[in-house]
C-alpha cells in the first residue's frame, strides 16, 4: 500500500543524550538516517515534526519536509496530532509515527505497520516481536505486550507479563499507525491511570476502548539509540551492513 504518510517526531533535548537528533552515525545526523529509511517505504508523505529550529536546519539542509510545532508537546503523538492539523490531512489518512531515534527500522516494516490499518477494524497498528531472552522478559526497559486470539493487544506493561511465561510475551517496538482522527481523540483525552503507572502511552488507547493491532514484523528491528553505548552500537552495526 502507498495511502499513507510518515511522520517523523524528533526533538533535541534529551536527559540521556542531548541532541540525540543531530548525533552523527558514520558521518551523517541520526536524523538523516531515520528519514532515508521513511524514503526507502512505500509511503505518499515524509515529514520531520519538530519544535527546534536546529533540527529543522539540518533537515532542511539534506531535503526533508519539516514541520515546525510547538514546545509544550509531552509526547510524540501530541506532536504528530499536531502535524495533523497543520497539514489538514483528513481522519481516514493513515500516519505512521516513525521514531527519530530508530535509524535501523528496515522500510518494509514501515509498510507492514502501515497495512495493518488496511481494510481494518482497529484503531491503531503496531509490531511486536517474541522476547529474546530471559534477560529482556525482566528488563523494564524493554515494554511487553500480551494479545488476544485476534492479535489485538490486551495489555502493554514493563512488567514481566504473563507471569512466569515468556514464550507467550511480545518484545514491543515503537512504532505506530494511527488514523488521523483516531490520533487527534487519543491526544483529546486525558492521561489513564495505567498510563502513568507503566509510563506508556499507548494504555491510554486502550483505556478509551481503542483496537490496537499487534503483528510480528517480518524481519526483527534493530536497537534503537537512548545513550552513547546505542550510538556507538547502532554505528558498528550501520557501518557493518555498508
Amino acid at each position: 500500500m502507498t495511502n499513507f504518510v510518515v511522520v517523523i517526531p524528533a526533538r533535541y533535548a534529551s536527559e540521556r543524550l542531548p541532541g540525540k537528533p543531530l548525533r552523527e552515525i558514520n558521518g551523517k545526523p541520526m536524523i538523516q538516517h531515520v528519514y532515508d529509511r521513511g524514503k526507502e517505504s512505500r509511503a505518499r508523505e515524509l515529514v520531520v515534526a519538530t519544535d527546534d529550529q536546529r533540527i529543522a536546519d539540518v533537515c532542511e539542509a539534506f531535503g526533508a519536509t519539516v514541520c515546525m510545532t510547538g514546545d509544550q508537546h509531552q509526547s510524540g503523538s501530541e506532536r504528530i496530532a499536531e502535524v495533523c492539523d497543520i497539514m489538514d490531512w483528513l481522519d481516514n489518512t493513515i500516519v505512521v509515527n516513525l521514531q527519530g531515534d530508530e535509524p535501523t527500522m528496515p522500510a518494509q516494516l514501515i509498510d507492514q505497520c502501515a497495512a495493518l490499518l488496511e481494510d481494518s477494524d482497529a484503531d491503531i497498528g503496531t509490531l511486536a516481536s517474541p522476547i529474546a531472552s530471559a534477560e529482556d522478559f525482566t528488563n523494564p526497559n524493554v515494554v511487553k505486550t500480551v494479545v488476544d486470539a485476534a492479535g489485538n493487544a490486551l495489555y502493554f506493561s514493563r512488567s514481566s507479563i504473563p507471569y512466569e511465561s515468556m514464550d507467550l510475551a511480545l518484545h514491543h517496538h515503537g512504532i505506530y499507525a494511527y488514523r488521523a482522527g483516531v490520533l487527534r481523540r487519543l491526544v483529546a483525552a486525558p492521561a489513564a491511570d495505567l498510563e502513568l503507572a507503566e509510563r506508556l502511552e499507548q494504555l491510554r488507547a486502550l483505556s478509551l476502548g481503542m483496537r490496537i493491532r499487534v503483528a510480528i514484523p517480518a524481519i526483527r528491528p534493530g536497537a534503537g539509540v537512548d545513550t552513547e553505548a546505542d550510538l556507538q552500537a547502532v554505528a558498528q552495526q550501520m557501518g557493518a551492513a555498508d
